[in-house]
């Protein structure tokens, strides 16, 4: 592996990603991957997050050859075994959140690490538990407007605005933002990824 650090790339287009590894004092490039993420038939939602952290890392690193470490993620938000994504416009989002006011949901990170240079694939899902307040529709449509639910899995930022509906956070909370770092930063460690 040498003494120099491995070269990072984000292939990810998520300001959350960005910003929680900048905030680790990690250093990366960026590189939006090009896969489609609709669910298999038939698919479980924990495979789903497996499979397309893996096709968006995989994706990429065919366009980074040699020695960088690709990381990619995938995050769903999961209530009555139904995966709710991005909402398409403000009026799923409504529907969205009112859909998960006042109960339990999981959210769902998949990520993958691959460095071609070591053959290297390593990649895994975590799941945390999120309770949320009641919210009521007019509530809701406010949120909404502001469009800050709009690029988000669940229709909701437990980091921004939207974390003030979320009543509990069980395991990662930055699993609920999008990178669980927890497992992340430790498996870039052994990598030869370190912050800067």
């Amino acid at each position: 592996m040498g003494d120099a650090p491995r070269a990072l790339v984000l292939g990810s287009s998520s300001p959350r990603r960005r910003e929680l590894l900048a905030a680790a004092g990690f250093a990366f490039e960026i590189a939006e991957p090009d896969v489609d993420e609709r669910a298999l038939p038939g698919e479980s939602a924990t495979a789903q997050a497996r499979r397309l952290a893996l096709e968006k890392a995989r994706a990429v690193t065919a366009r980074f050859p040699g020695g960088a470490c690709v990381l990619a993620a995938d995050t769903l938000v999961v209530v009555d075994q139904d995966v709710l994504g991005k909402p398409r416009d403000a009026e799923e989002a409504v529907e969205m959140l009112l859909r998960i006011q006042g109960r339990t949901h999981l959210v769902l990170t998949g990520f993958a690490l691959v460095v071609r240079e070591l053959g290297l694939e390593d990649f895994g899902v975590i799941e945390s538990e999120v309770r949320m307040h009641r919210v009521d529709r007019e509530t809701a449509r406010a949120y909404a407007a502001s469009g800050e639910p709009l690029d988000k899995a669940g229709a909701y930022a437990a980091q921004g605005e939207g974390g003030r509906f979320v009543a509990e956070i069980r395991g990662s909370r930055t699993n609920v933002i999008g990178l669980p770092m927890e497992a992340i930063v430790p498996r870039l460690a052994r990598a030869g990824v370190l912050p800067t």
